[in-house]
């Protein structure tokens, strides 16, 4: 009898679309797109052909070639050495120690909005939220009292799914009644005019709503014919998360001035508006309610998840033993511990940006220039790993073999470099204060983040090899 040669390849090109975009997808960056109006649009497709497109072909060569537990420091490590293996994991851990705070934020005034709209500005209110949610959630990790997977199941459904598809109907019934719209939709307004580099900066936050196909491109090689339906499932889930992004950041824009957008608040100051346009007023903290459990679900589901990949790399050595701890619930303790840490003097940015849009936008630069390290790191190893190990079988390659390689990861590098360097510029649309503060926080923040692996690998001794047991 003969046997299938890939018994394991039994993903649809839809399941593993929807993967992705159970990992795009988040109802939280809808204000920020908004923030472009019409022209988002356009910014979409950029960072789409300029970043997407390379991050999921090269991501899933890689994946397929090296399918082992361990991704990105794998890859990294095979090509470059330990030493920047180590530091490209860390970047991927590290920059949700500045998103934690951003999608707390977004917790704390979608609760305000529930219990008291007035505090949906209060700094102090919101850092409270902020700290409490995350030291919450690290205790109750600590006890390995992890969000099941029914409950994120049902988290995703009510609290990202729902809410966007209501707002988008919401926004479709809008126009279909024929009531005024603060976007115009011509192909005038479409095309952004150039209004100086401080108009693009929010480009960044849109390279961070398209990461983390790495983590799905692990699953590339159980697709059906890989080398045909991983590029289609890639291209089915931008479209899905463009229709999902775009109509719903529209639905913002067009009932709130861009003016007066808020990235923290904008999604419920939206809803606020439809409701008490159409006497659905009681139906707001329902909406706030479904909103924060898709959002706690998402924390609480990356909070170990990320620590652990870290973790991981302790088989190497590359951990202090101080960091190597785990509990009898198989939780690196001080490792969470950690985080937390970090977690707390950054959510301190809440107390020195004069709105609280403004701390919500630099944490979010902060978190896709850390996280758009490893992606340069990524795609220089893809390169190099095309010419040091060039006979180890990928289920799955990037078309026109080396030229092809060298073409999508050199736009990735140069696209990731861009946004990178414009984070540094604040956003003509908002208030962000002391410049010397806006370019200190986000130098020096990311100094520290790379500083940190590179100096503990320098001093790593033999003995922090963590031996199996």
């Amino acid at each position: 009898m003969a046997v299938s040669p890939n018994p394991r390849r039994i993903l649809s090109v839809f399941v593993l679309a929807m993967l992705n975009v159970s990992i795009m997808a988040s109802l939280r960056n809808l204000p920020l797109v908004a923030e472009y109006g019409w022209s988002a649009v356009f910014y979409f497709i950029v960072v789409a052909i300029l970043f997407l497109i390379p991050c999921a072909l090269v991501s899933a060569e890689l994946a397929t070639g090296w399918p082992k537990a361990g991704g990105v420091y794998i890859w990294v490590r095979e090509a470059l050495g330990d030493r920047f293996g180590f530091l490209a994991i860390w970047m991927q851990w590290v920059h949700n120690v500045a998103w934690y705070p951003v999608i707390l934020s977004f917790v704390a005034t979608t609760l305000a909005y529930v219990i008291n709209p007035s505090l949906s500005d209060h700094k102090g209110y919101t850092l409270a939220i902020i700290l409490v949610g995350f030291w919450g959630m690290t205790l109750l990790n600590y006890l390995g009292i992890k969000t099941s997977s029914w409950f994120s199941t049902i988290g995703v459904i009510l609290g990202t799914i729902a809410p966007g598809l209501f707002i988008i109907g919401l926004g479709m019934s809008w126009l279909g009644f024929g009531h005024p719209s603060q976007v115009p939709f011509s192909l005038d307004a479409l095309i952004p005019k150039w209004e100086g580099v401080g108009n693009l900066v929010f480009l960044t936050g849109l390279f961070l709503a398209f990461a983390g196909l790495e983590v799905s491109s692990a699953l590339a090689s159980e697709v059906k014919n890989p080398q045909k339906n991983y590029p289609k499932s890639i291209v089915l889930a931008a479209l899905i998360t463009f229709f999902v992004f775009m109509l719903g950041a529209l639905s913002i824009a067009i009932v709130i001035p861009q003016k007066d957008i808020s990235l923290v608040a904008g999604l419920m100051e939206a809803f606020n508006h439809f409701f008490s346009f159409y006497n659905l007023q009681w139906f707001l903290p329902i909406m706030g309610i479904l909103l924060i459990i898709g959002a706690i679900a998402e924390v609480n589901a990356w909070i170990v998840g990320p620590v652990k990949g870290l973790y991981a790399t302790s088989i190497h050595g590359n951990l202090p033993p101080v960091f190597q701890k785990v509990n009898n619930n198989d939780v690196p303790v001080n490792l969470l511990l950690l985080q937390a840490i970090i977690v707390t003097i950054a959510s301190c940015v809440f107390l020195y940006m004069p709105t609280l849009s403004s701390s919500y936008w630099i944490l979010s630069a902060l978190s896709a220039q850390s996280y758009l390290v490893m992606y340069i790191l990524m795609f220089i190893s893809a390169i190099r790993l095309c010419y040091t190990k060039p006979h180890v079988p990928r289920a799955y390659k990037v078309p026109f073999a080396k030229k092809g390689m060298w073409f999508f990861a050199c736009l990735g590098i140069l696209a990731s470099i861009l946004a990178i360097i414009i984070g540094f510029i604040p956003p003509s649309q908002l208030v962000t204060g002391s410049l010397l503060f806006y370019d200190s926080f986000l130098v020096i923040g990311l100094a520290i983040m790379i500083g940190i692996p590179l100096a503990i690998y320098e001093f790593k001794k033999p003995e922090w090899i963590k031996k199996e047991s």
